[in-house]
């Protein structure tokens, strides 16, 4: 069989990724950003081929080496995921840390797959020795269980590969690829995922002057008007009128730098506040949510199945 190699390629910028703390908060620290591209062969013999993609970098600050395709997994589980979660949710991150790598590399020709939060964050091991101290043992060790309990593991839909998109923790639903990334895909439909709401991360305030607030939405300022109020069943707004200017819920997501698109807008005086339920985009897998079908006795290969609908597990 053959190896999957990976080319990292090491840029010292920093980033913020989540630390290993208490399981029910997810605490942000900065670390080093790597950017990586993959050499993947597939088949054997005559009929292998290789996605190869190339990457431009800084070489004077920089250092490049290859790995297996699943240590960069083991990388970017402890990366994505507290490694103290349930084991598994930790393999159910595991497949969809390896799926969506694989169809980035697969659909994209010469495509640069960052290692940062724009597609998946890698952890070198002295960035995990850093991160867990002297749980780096246990918390690496169980890591590697996960991914090698599911090496080679991916998710497909209709024979394809699917893109695993995932993020922190829902408002209790996930939401439709369609609407956040304007792709119609079938397998990422919005599911419940009730797991979230009992965790800390569910709800959070954000707090900004009236000020700041126009200026990020580029609205008049006079008085701050609120209308128009459209949710999805889901909860999450598709629609929202402030001071006659109209947005999507997903534009004011982005551009107020909110956590998710379910939020509620209130004024008091001078001072805007923002209450939002869930942390991220809401497509695909939720990971306080696999967590909490983890403690429930759910597989992962039942997480995966509820999260990305339809799809299949195969081994590649």
């Amino acid at each position: 069989m053959n190896k999957v190699l990976v080319f990292v390629v090491l840029l010292l910028i920093p980033i913020a990724i989540f630390t290993e703390t208490d399981e029910e908060k997810p605490v942000l620290k900065t670390e080093a950003e790597e950017s990586i591209s993959l050499e993947i062969p597939i088949g054997e013999g005559e009929e292998e081929e290789t996605i190869q993609v190339s990457l431009s970098y800084n070489q004077d600050k920089s250092d490049a080496f290859t790995m297996d395709l699943e240590d960069y997994v083991i990388g970017v589980v402890a990366g994505e995921m507290p490694a103290s979660f349930n084991m598994e949710a930790l393999k159910a991150q595991a497949v969809a840390t390896r799926s969506y790598a694989l169809y980035k590399m697969n659909v994209n020709e010469n495509y640069v797959l960052s290692t940062t939060i724009s597609d998946q964050v890698y952890l070198t091991k002295e960035q995990m020795q850093e991160k867990w101290g002297d749980d780096f043992d246990y918390y690496y060790n169980r890591v590697r269980e996960a991914v090698d309990a599911t090496a080679g593991e991916v998710l497909t839909y209709d024979g394809d590969l699917a893109i695993t998109y995932y993020f922190a923790i829902s408002n209790g639903y996930t939401d439709d690829a369609s609407t956040v990334f304007h792709e119609d895909r079938d397998y990422l439909v919005s599911v419940a995922s009730p797991w979230d709401q009992s965790y800390q991360a569910y709800s959070s305030t954000y707090t900004l002057d009236k000020n700041t607030f126009c200026s990020k939405l580029g609205i008049s300022c006079d008085a701050i008007n609120v209308t128009n109020l459209v949710r999805a069943d889901n909860h999450y707004v598709r629609e929202i009128t402030i001071n006659g200017v109209t947005f999507t819920g997903i534009q004011v997501f982005q551009k107020l730098n909110l956590k998710s698109a379910d939020f509620t807008i209130t004024q008091n005086g001078d001072t805007i506040s923002i209450e939002t339920l869930g942390f991220g985009h809401g497509v695909g897998m939720s990971q306080y949510g696999a967590l909490g079908m983890a403690k429930e006795g759910y597989t992962y290969q039942e997480i995966l199945k509820h999260y990305y609908q339809n799809t299949e597990i195969v081994k590649i």
